[in-house]
């Protein structure tokens, strides 16, 4: 009869079942680890994104060719520059 009013919201836990659930340091370092990696993957989600919207910001306004000075196009010299 007293069994039906026992109150089984909390359970008891001893000392070495409360260290058992807490998390190992390995552990940490992974969640840390995968933490980053979640940052990483925003910021680089981000930064696509805003080359998507407006690509030719992100385009340098020089080409190659200039500094390639005194050399003419077609010539050897200028082929290896």
């Amino acid at each position: 009869m007293c069994s039906r009013y026992l109150d089984y919201s909390t359970p008891i836990m001893n000392s070495n079942e409360m260290t058992a659930s807490s998390l190992t340091m390995e552990q940490k370092a992974a969640f840390a680890f995968v933490g980053m990696l979640f940052v990483f993957l925003g910021l680089l989600i981000i930064r696509c994104f805003k080359i998507l919207l407006d690509p030719y910001s992100s385009m340098p306004s020089s080409t190659w060719a200039d500094g390639v000075e005194g050399l003419e196009k077609g010539t050897f010299e200028y082929v290896l520059t």
